[in-house]
Formats: structure tokens, sequence, C-alpha cells
């Protein structure tokens, strides 16, 4: 069966995060109607008993694995054993249960923090697996790395169609903006809304400001999955981004701008940087048909006024 016929059952894992609704989105937008999906609490993807039962039951022809527990440098750094064991038994489960069952066809996301630390920029494919991971993300970053390699060894060995795909720094509805557990671009948003509502003179983010960083927005991501999806069938895994990067100072004032925040942004230097670049090259993916379209300010634009509907705002 070929995902473009659009009668398939599609198993969207993960179709609550920020990720997997995106997908959803796209597959509705596209014509998919038969599209499967259960909560945490309907299905714990950690139990395998649960897992195979439910690939017993619903029998999906096509899986997009969207389903990890992510977070950003203080999360990974904090809950190293959670962040490893959670994401080998989610994407175990389901990779191991989409082989006994025959699904046609899976598509497993990683991180492009599956590459080394000091890696050559921008990222190539190649790169993989050639040095030293950055010591903060490592654990998520080992857990991303047995996927690809799960998908692969399954190809080799069984014939599997399962293909990966490596998105940059992902940003878009659905975020996480606990300052605790999100990512830069959220986190800053966030703290800047709230310094302008608060009337606060200044702002204080991490680190030097000095690390370059790429974001792509997740509708974009979901367009490639879609893109993916039809037409890759390749063992080797594909990188999604944008390309493009910008130093976290330029993203902070963007993100100030964008908000109207005009005080002063000051950079505490005692807190980590993390890996000084990670932009990834994007031939491979571009070379198959697919390229971005939703630039960064514009993204910003757009989850700004999401942001300021939600609960969240102040």
């Amino acid at each position: 069966m070929e995902f473009s016929e659009k009668t398939g059952r599609i198993y969207v894992a993960g179709h609550n995060g920020m990720v997997g609704s995106a997908i959803v989105r796209a597959l509705k937008s596209d014509g998919y109607s038969n599209i499967i999906t259960r909560s945490s609490k309907e299905l714990d993807l950690r139990n395998q008993n649960q897992v195979d039962q439910f690939f017993k039951t619903e029998k999906p022809d096509f899986v997009f694995l969207a389903a990890a527990k992510v977070g950003g440098i203080l999360a990974n750094n904090i809950y190293r054993a959670e962040f490893l064991y959670d994401n080998l038994m989610i994407q175990t489960n389901i990779i191991h249960a989409s082989h006994v069952n025959k699904v046609s066809k899976l598509l497993f996301l990683g991180s492009s923090c599956i590459y080394p630390k000091l890696a050559e920029q921008p990222l190539t494919e190649e790169a993989l697996l050639t040095g030293e991971l950055e010591p903060t993300n490592e654990p998520y970053a080992i857990a991303k790395i047995s996927g690809i390699k799960m998908c692969e060894a399954y190809r080799d060995q069984y014939g599997d169609n399962f293909i990966s795909a490596m998105p940059t720094n992902l940003y878009g509805p659905n975020d996480n903006y606990d300052l605790k557990t999100s990512h830069v671009l959220p986190a800053l948003l966030r703290k800047f809304h709230e310094a302008k509502v608060n009337g606060d003179s200044e702002v204080n983010c991490w680190g030097s400001g000095s690390p370059m960083r790429e974001f792509l927005h997740v509708n974009d991501l979901a367009s490639a999955c879609m893109h993916l999806m039809k037409t890759y069938n390749e063992k080797e895994f594909v990188n999604v981004g944008t390309g493009t990067d910008v130093t976290i100072k330029e993203l902070a004032e963007t993100i100030a701008s964008t908000v109207g925040f005009q005080g002063e942004l000051v950079w505490d230097v005692s807190k980590p940087d993390g890996t000084p670049r990670k932009l990834m090259n994007v031939s491979r993916i571009e070379a198959s048909g697919w390229k971005y379209k939703i630039e960064l300010k514009e993204g910003i634009n757009q989850v700004y006024k999401e942001f300021k509907e939600s609960e969240l705002a102040l």
C-alpha cells in the first residue's frame, strides 16, 4: 500500500505534542481521514504489552513516530535517566510492533542533538557518530541515535520500510512554555511577554548569547514529514531544517521587538551555552524536492499571537 493512496490507517504517535499535532493538521488538510491517535493516559508507549495490544487491535498501515520525552538544556540535564529510559522504551516498542504487525511504512523523528558537539558546520548526515556528544543532552541524543540505528537494522534484516528524519530546533503551536523545561525560543518569548506586562526594566537571558541556532516552524516540519512519507524510501536518515541560523542574541532581540519589550537584555554567563553552533546541512532533503516556507520573523509573529490568546499569557 502506498501512503499517497490516502486509504491506509495512519497512527500518529504523540499527537498531542507540538510535532504530532502539526502532523495531524497536515494529514487532515491533505485529505487523510483514517487517523489513529491515543493519549498517554489511554496508551503508555513505554509499556510493551500495551503497545503490542494496540498494534494488534488497530493494525495501522503507516506510522509517524513523533512521541518523545523532550525539553531544553535544563530538563535534559536534570532528568537524564528519564530522557534515556522513556525515549528508548517508546521508540523500541513502536518500531518493533510496527515490524511484527507488518506496517507498510514508518517515519521515525529524532533531533539535531544526535550530532557530535564539535562536528563541522553545517551538520551533514555523515557526521553522525564521528565525535563526542554535547554532555547536557547526551541521554536524549543516545536514545535518538538508537532509534535511527533500529530503523536501519530492521530495514537491513527484515526489509521494513522504516525511514528517519532529524529536525532542527522547532517552534510553533502547542509548544512548551514552562520556563523549567522549555526550549530557548518559547522560554524567551514568555520571559519577554511577562517582563513587558509587569513593566520590568530588564530580562535575564541564559548564557553569552553567542551560540548559533537554526529554527524551523513545526508546520514546515509537518509538510516535510508528509513529503518524506510520500516520496522517500531510503535507508539514510535526512536532516530537516532551514539551512540558516541566528545567534541566540539575535533571536532574543527579534523576540523582544515582536513582543514590544523595550528594556535591557542581561546575559547570565554563569549559565551554560550548550553546543556553540548547530546548523543543519539540508541538501539531501532539498534534493528530494522539499524546502521550508516560513521565515523566522514571520513564524515568531504567528506564535506570539497564539501565545497571547492562550491561558499562559498574563
